[in-house]
């Protein structure tokens, strides 16, 4: 769901595991935050990798097979940049991000990185004003031509 309620993801009919991912009309893009270490990078990216796949309809494949018979869990079919941001752009892309009723917003807020009881991390984030959230990512799917404009030219992570 998109911070306004509306369904974000893929009609059945607009599943096409022949089509190039930049055909897809929604784009997938985790931002990290620049600053962090890789480990904790890419938790943060895995993290709102699983939010957004459980939030967004129709972004996994198909399982694939073998030649020997092994079967291996489907991937996003239209792809996903990870791409580095520093704590103010994270921020202000998110902000735009979820004020847009047509994208889903997946976030890892930096706290969550410092709390390990979820209970916790909930009380902890009812106390933390908007404005003054860190965020260690973010995951966003919208239209194409949105999510280009949200991250711009913004690199690929290292």
């Amino acid at each position: 769901m998109s911070e306004h309620g509306t369904a974000i993801g893929f009609a059945p009919e607009e599943i096409d595991f022949t089509a190039s991912t930049r055909s897809a009309r929604l784009k997938w893009v985790i931002v990290v935050n620049n600053e962090l270490p890789p480990g904790r990078a890419v938790n943060a990216a895995v993290c709102t990798a699983v939010a957004t796949a459980q939030g967004v309809s129709g972004l996994l494949g198909d399982e694939a097979v073998d030649a020997g018979g092994e079967h291996y869990t489907g991937l996003p079919w239209v792809g996903c940049s990870i791409l580095s941001a520093d704590a103010g752009k994270l921020r202000a892309i998110r902000a735009k991000a979820a004020a847009s009723p047509d994208c889903h917003v997946a976030d890892m807020p930096a706290v969550a990185q410092q709390i390990r009881v979820y209970t916790d991390f909930l009380a902890t984030m009812k106390e933390i004003p908007t404005e003054e959230m860190d965020f260690c990512a973010i995951g966003i799917v919208g239209p194409r031509n949105r999510i280009d404009k949200l991250v711009g030219k913004l690199p690929l992570m290292p």
